[in-house]
Formats: structure tokens, sequence, C-alpha cells
């Protein structure tokens, strides 16, 4: 949670910043954005790819734990649709492009205003940030109503990082490497989700 309040709170400062005309033109170029998006796309990979709990999570549990992030990206698309017919001004791409952040909001929020312009890609921050914040609050009540899956469908990306400590404590141990899987197995689907929507 620590860690959102800081990227939150970098947000603000930076919004705050470019207001007040002070940052230089070189940081408002419209190509610092497209390299920061290449690094962290090149910095997943990385992640993912020393991510030998995947594959060992593979071996012992199965195709079966490829129903959990499936379950996730259907859930989390069909909600989003449903969402985009009540709100309005925003179109069903809109809205599926920013549900694809599946919490990953660095990543998403940067592609979304690389595309789609900066209030869509604020939108994608506010949201996604707000999925990784019902996790850390929510978990306890997630399992007692939806059962122990609940609050690693719910974190999206985040379950293989900043949400496995409330997902360890309340899903318990033995879910530990179902949500380092299913984080990982998001995570890189985020880029691939994201770009697919934008560019309709």
């Amino acid at each position: 949670m620590k860690q959102s309040i800081v990227y939150l709170l970098l947000f603000v400062v930076g919004v705050i910043l470019a207001l007040s005309g002070i940052m230089p033109d070189l940081l408002l170029n419209r190509d610092i954005t497209t390299w920061v998006l290449y690094a962290l796309l090149f910095l997943v990979g990385i992640q993912i790819g020393a991510g030998k709990n995947m594959f060992a999570a593979v071996k012992r549990f199965g195709w079966r734990m490829l129903m959990i992030p499936l379950a996730t990206t259907v859930g989390t698309f069909a909600g989003v649709s449903l969402l985009s017919l009540i709100i309005p001004g925003r179109s069903l791409i809109d809205c599926l492009s920013v549900g694809a952040g599946f919490a990953y909001y660095s990543l998403s929020s940067i592609l979304i205003t690389e595309f789609k312009g900066a209030e869509l890609g604020t939108v994608a921050l506010l949201a996604n940030i707000m999925r990784e914040f019902s996790v850390l609050i929510l978990a306890p009540w997630m399992v007692k109503y939806f059962g122990k899956l609940a609050p690693i469908s719910a974190g999206g990306a985040t379950t293989m990082d900043t949400t496995l400590p409330v997902i360890t404590r309340y899903s318990g141990s033995d879910y530990v490497v179902i949500a380092l899987f299913h984080g990982m197995i998001i995570d890189f689907s985020v880029p691939l989700w994201v770009s697919f929507f934008v560019s309709l």
C-alpha cells in the first residue's frame, strides 16, 4: 500500500509541476514517454523471464492453474463492458482499455496516455490504483464471502508483488504459488491487451 501511495503522490506532484509551467521543455516532449514505455516493457520481460516459480507452479498444478488468469480476464472485461453502459462519454473500447490494465497502473496508464490522451490515461491510473487498494483493504471480506481465490483474481497483475502479503495472510500459504503464477500471466498480458484495445 505504501508503494501505491508513493506512486500516486509522484503523479500528483508531476501534474502540479507541469501546470505551474516550471518543468523543462525536454520533459514535456512526447518522445520521453515513449522511451519510458520501452524501458518498462523491457523490464517486464526481464521480470517474467526471471520468474522460475511460474514454471514450477505449472508443473505442480498443471493446466488447471490457467483457469484463474483466464477467469480474471473474462470477469474484468465483462465487468467493464457492463460499466460502459452507464458511464457517460466513454465508449466500450475506452472502458476495455482501462480494464485491461489489471491494476498494473504504471504501464497501462503510460500506454493509454500515449495512444488515447492524458485524460483517459489519468482515468486508467486512478482506476487501476483503486483496484489494487480494494484488495489490500477488502481481502478478508473477499475470502469470507467469495472464497480464497477471490483476492487473487481481484488483484490482477499485483498478486506477484504488492498484494501477495495480504493474499498469503487471508487465503493461506497454499495459495502463494497460484498468486505468483496468476500475477505473472496477467502481468505479461497487460501490454498485449492494452495495445490491442487502444489500436481499435
